[in-house]
């Protein structure tokens, strides 16, 4: 199991940001320019940067295309709370749409459930390799929820075993 350590300066939320956006591919720019924007303060590395915008991409991007079938709905909402505890930054992207019924597979690097749509199946991957962690819970008809955590800086957060 992976545990965020405490930040040296506080083990406590230092910052929070809730938004709520209409599933659309629009505002899958609208959530990295977001995101980007909500770190800024802990000063990130261009790489740092990067990754997360692009995992957040991908999870906009899946809830899209996936949780709400790329309907295009102004009804339909995806939602981004964000917090630090310091310099670990995490990120939760839900949706209320068909949910996953096989979370395994669906994490599985080039499968996808919309092969028609011409997409390669790497979203989950993507924010695997881009972020320190990640977490996916869904059901069936009611919705995903993908919690992903980054620490920002040079200095590990990850409990190793020595």
């Amino acid at each position: 199991m992976i545990e965020i350590i405490e930040s040296k300066e506080t083990g406590r939320v230092t910052n929070e940001m809730r938004i709520e956006f209409a599933a659309i591919s629009d505002n899958e720019s609208f959530a990295r320019m977001a995101i980007a924007s909500f770190i800024t303060p802990l000063n990130p590395t261009l790489e740092e940067l990067s990754d997360v915008k692009t995992a957040i991409s991908e999870a906009v991007t899946n809830a899209v295309i996936h949780g709400y079938e790329n309907r295009g709905s102004l009804e339909d909402k995806v939602r981004m709370n964000c917090r630090l505890f310091g310099d670990v930054l995490e990120v939760e992207v839900t949706d209320r749409g068909v949910g996953i019924s096989d979370i395994k597979a669906a994490m599985e690097p080039l499968y996808t459930s919309k092969p028609e749509l011409e997409r390669s199946g790497m979203g989950f991957a993507f924010m695997e390799a881009f972020m320190d962690n990640l977490e996916v819970q869904s059901e069936p008809d009611v919705g995903t929820s993908v919690k992903m955590y980054k620490k920002i800086g040079s200095s590990a957060w990850i409990d190793s075993e020595e």
